[in-house]
């Protein structure tokens, strides 16, 4: 199970205003001010965003409210760089004007000017973008970590509990998630992929059949996890072929071979799309084929090769890709060479696929939302080139992706684990 296509920004969004809340009268507009300008605590205008564009006196604000505010600066105006989490002010480093840079969190804090989207402003709470992105890459690195995830096949409301089987293709295990009254609960809205959307939600909301992703500490022998955060959400697997493109509405209609029928598939700028080399889906169609049966299978196919096909097998996209899963099925999962691969590991070595590479006729995998339309998802992973693994085991197909990307980079906004 991967990573949520876990951007970090609705966490570093409510640290930030966690530290606006606990500072609310901090910058407010000193007395001797409010009685030169006879202003009044509701003269005073705040904004909370991001900065679009910076000029020498003032700031353009993309503001959460909607809309954008422009904030002029004056000589008198304080700017505070404040680091991610902090709930104060104690850690707080002064800045100039010329040190704020576009995509970097503000809280604006002012009088209102006689434009509804303006203000002069009085102070400026800045988080710099490149602590919110170093922020976002540790806790990302640490949900890779610390994190587990799998299918939920049982809740135990009673004792806090969830039982998980992870792992891919022919092994699995079951992970014991124990979840407390510290424990970060979040559920993906319906027809979303953004981690940004996810919301709080209390446990009762979790149940079989559910894809859920947690981080916390492990027991030693790895079948328990004591959680800190855990994010879930109702997902869909589709496995088909391609039967239609448009390329202008963004979406592929598929045939899907497991609901036996048509399906509509959005594919945005948050989908991960990847695509098979043909020796790495042979390969894993002759795990999901034969097990222990068909890795003897494809190591004599490898095995079979001229001396020119074996260096050219050894050189290939696919090999380098396929050794480092081996490698880490060997070092992460406690799975040795010849076990079941991290499909998703795989996954993350292969280079992005676009809807442009993309054929009508062409096999693919999908893991897509569950909205309230069967008949049309949007796409959170797509694989192609898996022509040879629909065929060898259509029935186990589905369960080889995970709605979780192990690729964290993307723009501002939403990060998955």
């Amino acid at each position: 199970m991967p990573a949520f296509r876990i951007k970090r920004a609705s966490r570093l969004r409510a640290a930030f205003c966690a530290a606006i809340l606990a500072l609310a009268f901090a910058f407010a507009l000193p007395a001797s001010a409010r009685a030169q300008s006879g202003s009044t605590d509701s003269a005073i205008a705040k904004a909370v965003g991001t900065i679009k564009t910076v000029q020498p006196d003032s700031i353009t604000v993309a503001a959460e409210s909607g809309g954008e505010v422009t904030a002029t600066l004056a000589a008198a105006t304080k700017i505070l760089r404040v680091p991610p989490g902090e709930k104060d002010l104690k850690n707080a480093a002064p800045l100039q004007p010329q040190d704020l840079q576009p995509g970097d969190r503000v809280l604006v804090r002012g009088r209102a000017g006689s434009d509804p989207h303006s203000i002069a402003a009085l102070s400026v709470i800045v988080m710099k973008q490149g602590d919110v992105s170093a922020r976002r890459q540790r806790e990302s690195d640490d949900w890779q970590k610390r994190g587990v995830g799998g299918l939920v096949t049982s809740v135990d409301a009673a004792n806090g509990s969830i039982t998980i089987s992870t792992g891919s293709l022919s092994a699995s295990k079951s992970v014991v998630v124990h979840t407390g009254k510290d424990t970060i609960l979040r559920r993906y809205a319906p027809g979303s992929v953004r981690f940004d959307d996810a919301k709080p939600a209390p446990l009762a909301e979790i149940k079989a059949g559910d894809q859920l992703r947690a981080r916390g500490t492990r027991s030693s022998d790895g079948n328990e996890l004591a959680a800190e955060e855990a994010v879930s959400g109702s997902f869909r697997n589709i496995a088909g072929t391609v039967s239609a493109i448009d390329a202008t509405a963004g979406t592929i209609t598929v045939h899907d071979l497991i609901a036996k029928s048509l399906v509509v598939v959005k594919l945005s700028a948050d989908a991960q799309m990847k695509k098979l080399p043909a020796e790495m889906a042979q390969h894993i169609a002759a795990r999901l084929k034969g097990g222990a049966n068909g890795d003897a299978a494809a190591n004599s196919q490898n095995s079979s090769q001229s001396p020119g096909d074996a260096d050219s097998h050894q050189n290939s996209p696919g090999r380098h890709a396929h050794q480092g899963a081996d490698a880490s099925s060997a070092g992460g999962t406690g799975q040795g060479r010849g076990g079941p691969p991290d499909v998703q590991r795989m996954l993350s070595r292969l280079p992005n696929s676009s809807l442009a590479d993309l054929q009508k006729g062409e096999a693919v995998m999908i893991v897509s939302t569950s909205g309230n339309n069967p008949g049309e998802v949007t796409a959170i992973t797509l694989l192609a080139g898996v022509e040879p693994i629909l065929t060898a085991a259509p029935s186990k197909s589905a369960s080889l992706l995970s709605p979780w990307s192990l690729n964290t980079s993307g723009g501002e906004g939403d990060s998955a684990p």
